[in-house]
């Protein structure tokens, strides 16, 4: 009985961390999302990086919803929201230097 408890004890602990490290990656976003909002500059933001985090971000959001994994689901589908905004308007703007209409 008490290394059931025990057990019980380390995945409490587990599935704390995931939600302690899903806050941190999706509240990492943020501040870039809110400095576009404010600025609208993306000058110095990588296209093939915002793009291929944004896929990773989705591919893990989905993962998580497959296996179901409420921490991943979380974590994942509050970080999608600043990281599709940022690529929204990273793209935007590349395609207004470039005189093309999006």
């Amino acid at each position: 009985m008490l290394l059931l408890q025990k057990i019980a004890f380390m995945t409490f602990d587990i599935v704390l961390i995931g939600y302690i490290a899903g806050f941190c990656t999706a509240v990492a976003q943020f501040p870039q999302a809110l400095k576009v909002i404010k600025t609208g500059n993306t000058e110095s933001i990588s296209l093939g990086m915002y793009l291929t985090m944004t896929l990773g971000i989705f591919f893990w959001f989905l993962y998580g919803v497959l296996i179901p994994n409420i921490p991943m689901i979380l974590a994942n589908g509050v970080c999608l929201l600043p990281s599709v905004y940022i690529l929204y308007i990273t793209i935007r703007n590349i395609l207004k230097t470039k005189n093309i209409p999006l």
